[in-house]
């Protein structure tokens, strides 16, 4: 494993590769945010894929290529004047310092520390619902479940199952659903955005 100054030149390395490239190839220099976005989704997905079924070295190889993304994106922001890739790393570790007091100013960890993470961010952001903040363009159940930690974070009463169960449990339960739906002739995934949407509005609604 690369440790100390070597991994800081490489990471500077890195950097100015993205730069060769953006000045150098014209399939680079052309791309925007939004032409990158579907490489951007793909990355992600194969992340997960190294995580769930890959190897240490497929694992490291697609973090690079997520991380290509996150340099890519960078450095079309810093070519108009927006941001640098050092500011993007500079916002996250000051945000990081400052929800984690209990790790970097003497703190007591909090009992909850989902809750109290939730209510950093909403102090920070002047946020007025929990629900703000959760993207739109996440896949429905990802963000049914989004929605859900943050109310039950935020103290908001859903009115929904709280026992809970094990991974092989949950596997078989959303499969039987989806099996089901199919049966009955019932998309699973419109059904739940159109329950998701209701819950929403219910907590809009309650005005949490």
């Amino acid at each position: 494993m690369t440790t100390g100054p070597d991994q800081e030149d490489q990471l500077r390395r890195f950097v100015a590769v993205m730069h060769a490239l953006r000045t150098g190839c014209p399939w680079d220099a052309k791309q925007t945010h939004t032409s990158l976005l579907h490489y951007l989704v793909e990355e992600t997905a194969e992340v997960v894929d190294a995580v769930e079924t890959g190897t240490d070295d497929d694992l490291r190889e697609e973090l690079g290529d997520l991380l290509l993304q996150i340099a890519f994106h960078a450095e079309i922001a810093s070519e108009r004047g927006s941001f640098t890739i050092d500011e993007v790393a500079r916002g996250i570790s000051d945000k990081l310092v400052a929800r984690h007091p209990h790790v970097f100013a003497g703190e007591d960890a909090p009992d909850d520390l989902n809750a109290v993470w939730e209510q950093r961010k909403k102090a920070e952001k002047n946020r007025t619902s929990s629900l703000d903040g959760i993207p739109q363009s996440l896949p429905v159940l990802a963000r049914a479940n989004k929605v859900v930690s943050r109310a039950r974070s935020h103290g908001v009463p859903l009115g929904l199952p709280v026992d809970p169960l094990e991974e092989s449990q949950v596997g078989a339960e959303l499969l039987a659903v989806v099996a089901r739906a199919q049966a009955g002739g019932v998309d699973p995934e419109h059904a739940l955005r159109i329950a998701l949407r209701e819950l929403e509005s219910s907590i809009r609604e309650a005005g949490r």
